[in-house]
């Protein structure tokens, strides 16, 4: 259906437009005037995609089996990992940790550790090498959802709350789904720095924003920035985002992938960038469901 776009500017029906300088103020925990959270993401590239599953162009673009992508992500699941972990151990940073259903089955070691460590875990889709997309049913997409949760409680033992797509992606009934399946938030909306509310007809699903300039994966891998330039991105924007707290509390969310900033000569960049952050006072470290938790149970005054 074409998209019809209406008198406030919006042509879908996910969220209301709503710009952050004329919403009430936001309070976090204890007054604090910024809320923190890293969203860690695991996740696995198949040997072969399954017939008909949808994936990036590029992700095969060496042939199957491409090893050295493969590989490279696994690099982040026997090392990078705990490096990453470490890091925001050391600053007290609860981790909001993304996990694809492919990763749950073929490290069970992982699952035993992230289980026994101090960690929020959210779906993140089957692999990389299926993504959701307009081009399934919604029978298919929500088979999709629910058999991805349901690994998660497998290992887990409890459903996920939060939902990541893999590469961001959705189609145009993604949400409703989510919100019928008992997904209290998502983070594929890139487009705010506080919580918002989405418009569902069943259940309440909020947003969740990543900041997509500071993914590493975007940054560093896509866009080609030095990692020193990117440590130096993360405090410049941090100190706008405190600056612009003033008033109103504000979110900064960060997306890592360990295969990326688990690097040895990365991971020294991101511990002094969050270094920089936790120095200042009226930080919340928070993990996503926490955040989420707080701002739906009334932290607008």
């Amino acid at each position: 259906m074409p998209a019809e776009r209406g008198i406030v500017g919006m042509d879908h029906p996910h969220y209301e437009w709503n710009p952050i300088t004329t919403r009430p103020s936001i309070k976090w925990p204890s007054g604090d005037r910024v809320a923190l959270a890293v969203v860690v993401n695991l996740e696995c590239i198949e040997t072969e995609p399954p017939q008909g599953a949808y994936h990036l162009p590029s992700l095969y673009s060496r042939g199957m089996p491409d090893y050295r992508n493969m590989s490279h992500r696994d690099y982040g699941h026997r090392v990078g990992i705990f490096r990453v972990l470490d890091v925001l151990e050391k600053y007290g940073i609860r981790p909001t940790v993304a996990l694809d259903a492919i990763t749950i089955t073929n490290y069970p070691w992982l699952v035993k550790y992230i289980s026994e460590r101090d960690c929020e875990v959210i779906a993140h889709g089957i692999s990389l090498s299926q993504i959701i997309s307009s081009r399934m049913t919604e029978e298919s997409e929500l088979s999709y959802i629910n058999g991805t949760m349901d690994v998660i409680e497998k290992a887990f033992g409890s459903r996920p709350k939060g939902w990541l797509g893999i590469e961001y992606g959705e189609s145009s009934i993604t949400p409703r789904l989510l919100a019928e399946s008992g997904i209290e938030y998502l983070c594929d909306w890139v487009n705010d720095e506080q919580p918002y509310l989405m418009t569902t007809p069943v259940g309440k699903l909020f947003s969740l924003p990543l900041l997509l300039d500071l993914d590493d994966q975007f940054a560093l891998h896509d866009r080609g920035f030095e990692v020193d330039a990117y440590a130096r991105m993360i405090s410049m924007a941090f100190d706008r985002i405190y600056h612009d707290s003033s008033k109103s509390g504000r979110l900064m969310v960060l997306h890592i992938h360990p295969w990326i900033m688990g690097q040895p000569f990365r991971i020294g960049y991101f511990d002094e960038a969050l270094d920089h952050i936790v120095s200042r006072h009226s930080v919340w470290k928070a993990s996503g469901g926490e955040v989420i938790n707080w701002y739906s149970q009334g932290s607008v005054l």
